[in-house]
């Protein structure tokens, strides 16, 4: 299993009232890491939104584990864990700065055009991805 890793300094304005994360920015985290992952894997996801295909989230779990604060760097570890030529889970772990597990997650993905939004087959349509993804994939 491939895992792409990305470090994120916390910025004052991620924060709260009580000092920590807000909890919604760690779906933008997660969307750093995929498009970090997606990149590692040698692929872009804006050319693949310049041939008018986009892949929407249609699922999110998140699992809060500990705090991260401003000034902190927090280390996001992203992966394919599951992929069937249709749909794509993500997987993804972001840690604090002595490396304890801060979330723990998974997005759910399928690819669409864009003028239509209708499903479409990763395998058919963007064959070297899905050859990538397939060998990254977690293996069980």
């Amino acid at each position: 299993m491939f895992v792409s890793k990305k470090e994120i300094d916390v910025r004052y304005a991620e924060t709260d009232q009580m000092g920590v994360v807000y909890h919604a920015n760690y779906l933008v985290w997660m969307e750093v890491g995929r498009t970090q992952l997606i990149k590692d894997l040698g692929f872009s996801y804006a050319a693949m939104e310049e041939e008018g295909v986009l892949s929407p989230v249609i699922d999110v779990h998140i699992q809060y584990k500990k705090p991260l604060k401003y000034g902190d760097t927090a280390v996001i570890h992203t992966w394919i864990e599951e992929y069937n030529g249709l749909k794509v889970v993500y997987g993804y772990e972001i840690y604090t700065p002595s490396g304890e597990l801060a979330i723990q997650s998974t997005s759910q993905h399928v690819c669409v055009r864009k003028e239509t939004f209708k499903p479409i087959s990763i395998k058919k349509a963007f064959p070297d991805w899905h050859k990538a993804y397939e060998e990254a994939m977690k293996k069980e």
